[in-house]
């Protein structure tokens, strides 16, 4: 495997290679590392050249200095693309690497050719709040309107209370950037896509729940769904063999 830096949006970003054959791009979700994704690109790298990208404040990729788009992220992956001299290629999203595929191919013209898609544990529905999502969320207002505007040490208090595991886990910026990406929602946009789709979801994923799969499987017009039991939203660690076995069966048909 090499490993090497690019200059992408002015930021600084790690990425992998691996292997020979046409290309396939993965797209790591939110949080994570290479390594994560380790175990794929040993199963794929045998008939493909696979790439795959932290994103910024991910791993060893620099951080932005601000607030990044769902557009931010796409334009990213393009600018890769280009610069990698790539021409054509498949692409496989995980969680947030999903959205960024959907946005990818939907927001304009592209100056290189997407074969065929992968998205697993896919991101870019908004969910409807849960009843202690949205008690969670009037507590937070409550308080500001009762106290007036909070010093910055009870606002981060309050929201580390009240928000998600990414988000308490994450730095400023990048919780500005993970707030601008759940607030998007892409459901009208799948109809958009044209290219094979394959959906691949762990029927115990509680990130981006089966519904939002089964939602894509209808809405995306050449897509299909396959779940995983006993897998989360890992189910390409979780269920390895069968994975691949999928993945390798579509890219070859």
């Amino acid at each position: 495997m090499i490993e090497d830096y690019c200059k992408l949006i002015g930021l600084r970003i790690h990425y992998a290679k691996q292997g020979k054959g046409t290309p396939l791009l993965i797209l790591a979700g939110w949080g994570t590392t290479i390594p994560v994704y380790q175990s794929l690109m040993d199963d794929l790298s045998d008939a493909h050249t696979v790439y795959c990208l932290e994103m910024p404040g991910c791993g060893s990729s620099e951080e932005p200095k601000r607030g990044l788009t769902s557009d931010d992220y796409a334009q990213l992956v393009k600018e890769f693309i280009t610069k990698q001299g790539i021409k054509e290629l498949s692409l496989l999203g995980h969680s947030n690497g999903g959205r960024t595929v959907i946005k990818l191919l939907t927001s304009g013209k592209i100056d290189f050719k997407v074969d065929k898609v992968i998205l697993t544990g896919c991101a870019g529905l908004v969910q409807t709040k849960s009843t202690s999502a949205e008690f969670k969320t009037k507590i937070f207002k409550a308080g500001k309107k009762v106290f007036g505007k909070l010093s910055p040490k009870l606002e981060e208090k309050i929201k580390q209370h009240v928000g998600s595991d990414d988000y308490r886990a994450a730095t400023p910026v990048m919780r500005e950037t993970l707030v601008n990406l759940v607030n998007e929602d892409l459901r009208e946009e799948l109809p958009k896509i044209k290219q094979p789709c394959l959906l691949i979801w762990g029927e115990n994923d509680e990130q981006t729940p089966l519904a939002d799969g089964k939602l894509m499987a209808k809405l995306i017009p050449d897509a299909g769904l396959v779940v995983l039991p006993n897998s989360s939203h890992f189910a390409f660690l979780e269920n390895r063999e069968r994975f691949k076995t999928i993945i390798k069966t579509f890219l070859e048909s």
